[in-house]
């Protein structure tokens, strides 16, 4: 998932990563692992489900898909068209890209997917991590799809800036104080350019890149694959995602398992209290961790340690460590390296690495951890994630503009997240996106859709384990999972009992026992 160098606080998350961030390796990648198993079916296509649909969707619902084989054995591709506008079908067409892994047996049908974001592609998700992605009995008897969503990858895409102008938006460090009037006028002027080349170079369809729509183009996926009902496994804001399509088609909603689920109901200040919470309670876990490692380059008490990182953070925002491609490293990146190992516990062994480097002067494995969490690769980007990640955002979250509030959600932070706190707020990205938010919050309780799995992590610091308690309670059927650990999502983590319970649900449709507690 992706992290603003800034992340404001008025409106959206300040970061809603993907799971795909959950694990990092120092090669920057990750690759298809496809398990040891039978030989994938040979590709097929079903008949589309149009049944009920409305006269003027049904030249979408109808489509016939054309496969075609992509990558390594077993992976098919294919392209579907969606309307532009969901409200308006005639008004225009989008594509969306959509990659299948076909069952090694007569499938239970297809598992649709998302990794998270908003602007994770789910195609890279499935045909690059397979297994990280879903376990082996999910891949022998789904057919499994991944699909980046409107706006994504290899979807008809938001486009705004090249790779130049990226390093700068996301690593240039602000002339201007921290804090100061003139910092704030120069990091919104830094937001105002990338919203014009966002407008400048999307063809149109800002407007449109909403989670409402991207749901609804689930359904359309849904008919398309031949299915009457949807199967889904949705990570951090694929929950979301997988809840709004419940809301809104719950008569079609099959299994759905959301893990790491993020609260619909909660506005975005709120949301970005929460995380920096979250992310200050998994800094000290790694903390305690890193001393009682007996490799650690801070000692003393975690208060201690944790006194330590926050001199240097603001170290190196007082005076930049250069890297050995010229760029800068100041706090606002060191802070980005830092959240993007917390994802997973197995990272933490880099962000050591990072820190006790940054420590001696040296910025490399920062570097190679942002660059990691921001998609940058050989000095070019990888994906759109991070325009991606605005254009939902800012149509998804309504404005919020209470001082008091804003206020008291700073004090909240300061106190609760000391060592973040410093480099959390910004000025609201969203204040100069060209068009006005769409999205709503408030309580989905998908009534009629029968059970809905949620899952949670304990200490989960970008989707904390509340939101999950929270979304579970909300749905009329909500089921709770709760796995106890470190790290972002539960599921395909190494907990047989998490994993257990996920896929007997998803295979047999065996609902686990609500408020099953996976140690």
């Amino acid at each position: 998932m992706k992290i603003q160098q800034t992340p404001r606080l008025r409106r959206a998350a300040a970061i809603l990563a993907g799971v795909l961030t959950a694990s990092v390796a120092l090669s920057g990648c990750l690759y298809a692992a496809i398990p040891e198993q039978a030989e994938p079916r040979p590709s097929t296509t079903k008949a589309p489900d149009t049944e009920g649909v409305a006269a003027d969707l049904l030249p979408f619902y109808s489509q016939t898909l054309q496969w075609e084989a992509c990558g390594a054995s077993g992976f098919d591709c294919t392209t579907v068209t969606a309307p532009l506008d969901w409200e308006n079908p005639e008004a225009g067409e989008i594509e969306l890209s959509v990659v299948r892994y076909r069952a090694s047996q007569e499938p239970v049908g297809s598992l649709l997917t998302n990794p998270g974001g908003p602007g994770s592609s789910g195609v890279d998700f499935i045909s690059e991590s397979l297994d990280f992605a879903v376990g082996a009995d999910l891949i022998a008897n789904f057919d499994v799809i991944g699909f980046d969503p409107r706006g994504v990858g290899q979807s008809t895409a938001v486009r705004c800036f090249d790779a130049e102008q990226m390093d700068a938006y996301l690593y240039d460090i602000p002339s201007a104080p921290r804090g100061s009037a003139e910092w704030e006028s120069e990091l919104l002027a830094g937001h105002q350019e990338f919203a014009d080349a966002c407008e400048a170079n999307s063809g149109g369809i800002l407007p449109y890149i909403t989670t409402v729509n991207s749901a609804r183009d689930m359904d359309l996926l849904r008919a398309v694959l031949g299915d009457t009902e949807l199967n889904y496994l949705g990570f951090s804001y694929g929950t979301f995602l997988g809840a709004t399509y419940a809301s809104l088609y719950p008569e079609k909603a099959g299994r759905l398992v959301l893990d790491g689920a993020i609260d619909p109901s909660v506005p975005g200040l709120e949301v970005g209290a929460t995380q920096a919470l979250g992310f200050e309670s998994a800094l000290r876990a790694y903390m305690q961790d890193c001393l009682d490692s007996g490799s650690c380059p801070f000692s003393g008490s975690v208060d201690d340690a944790m006194a330590d990182l926050g001199a240097l953070l603001a170290s190196v925002d007082r005076s930049p460590l250069e890297n050995a491609d010229g760029r800068m490293l100041g706090a606002d990146a060191l802070m980005t390296a830092i959240i993007a190992a917390l994802y997973s516990q197995d990272s933490w062994t880099y962000l050591t690495q990072a820190l006790d480097e940054a420590l001696q002067g040296d910025p490399t494995t920062a570097f190679i951890l942002a660059d990691f969490y921001n998609g940058r690769e050989n000095g070019g980007y990888a994906d759109n994630s991070t325009e991606a990640f605005r254009a939902y955002n800012c149509m998804d979250y309504p404005v919020e503009d209470d001082p008091a509030a804003e206020a008291a959600t700073t004090a909240k932070i300061a106190e609760g997240a000391p060592t973040i706190a410093p480099y959390w707020a910004g000025p609201d990205s969203c204040e100069v996106w060209p068009y006005p938010p769409t999205g709503t919050r408030g309580e989905i309780t998908a009534e009629g859709a029968g059970p809905i799995v949620v899952v949670g992590t304990t200490n989960d610091p970008a989707t904390p384990y509340e939101w999950s308690e929270a979304l579970a309670g909300q749905l009329d059927e909500g089921v709770l999972i709760t796995r106890v650990g470190e790290g972002h999502t539960g599921y395909n983590k190494g907990n047989s009992c998490v994993d257990d319970a996920v896929e007997a649900f998803l295979l047999d449709d065996t609902v686990p026992e609500d408020g099953l507690r996976c140690e």
